[in-house]
């Protein structure tokens, strides 16, 4: 059994991220190239999250193991993005850094999120959970704080505030979507 190319591309998406993890991890200010490397991993990887969500619409690709593997994907890469920022972006040049609490709810979130569809998939034997709205935008927030900590940008924590909202609407918004969801199964 062959893979469709959106497929494919969501694998690309899974592979680089360990590659993504090391640049960060290795990061130090005598190597700040690694700084953008991992920027432009981290970017590459996104930009492939489009594609393949654009070829599966588009082509008609959509199969059972893109619908496991995009989130699985996606979540990978945001959870480990916040979580190695975390951890070595004080030695970036301005020592701008993700707060605690802020890596908290984006990582709570999203590993909710995936235990949620876990549950879902185990009880439904199938998982049919688009994104919203919310989810979305969410999803646009917590880039746009990822890109901004690896340029260091001093007004960051302006995003940071709104990645915060639309996490907290987004994550209450998919939770509530679960509950119905194991209600009506349960029924």
């Amino acid at each position: 059994m062959s893979l469709s190319f959106a497929n494919k591309v969501t694998i690309f998406r899974i592979l680089s991220v360990p590659i993504f993890i090391v640049s960060v991890i290795y990061y130090n200010p005598q190597r700040d190239f690694l700084r953008f490397i991992s920027l432009g991993i981290f970017s590459l990887a996104v930009l492939s999250d489009v594609i393949d969500g654009y070829i599966a619409r588009r082509w008609r690709e959509k199969t059972k193991a893109g619908a496991i593997l995009d989130p699985i994907a996606d979540k990978l890469l945001i959870i480990s993005a916040f979580i190695c920022l975390y951890l070595v972006s004080g030695k970036f040049p301005m020592g701008l850094r993700f707060p605690l609490w802020f890596v908290l709810v984006v990582v709570s979130r999203d590993a909710i999120i995936l235990l949620g569809a876990g549950i879902i998939y185990i009880t439904q034997g199938d998982l049919e959970f688009s994104p919203t709205r919310w989810g979305k935008a969410t999803t646009f927030f917590q880039v746009l704080s990822v890109i901004g900590l690896f340029f260091q940008f001093e007004f960051s924590f302006v995003v940071w505030y709104l990645t915060v909202v639309f996490t907290a609407i987004s994550g209450i918004g998919y939770l509530r979507r679960g509950v119905k969801i194991l209600n009506v199964s349960g029924a």
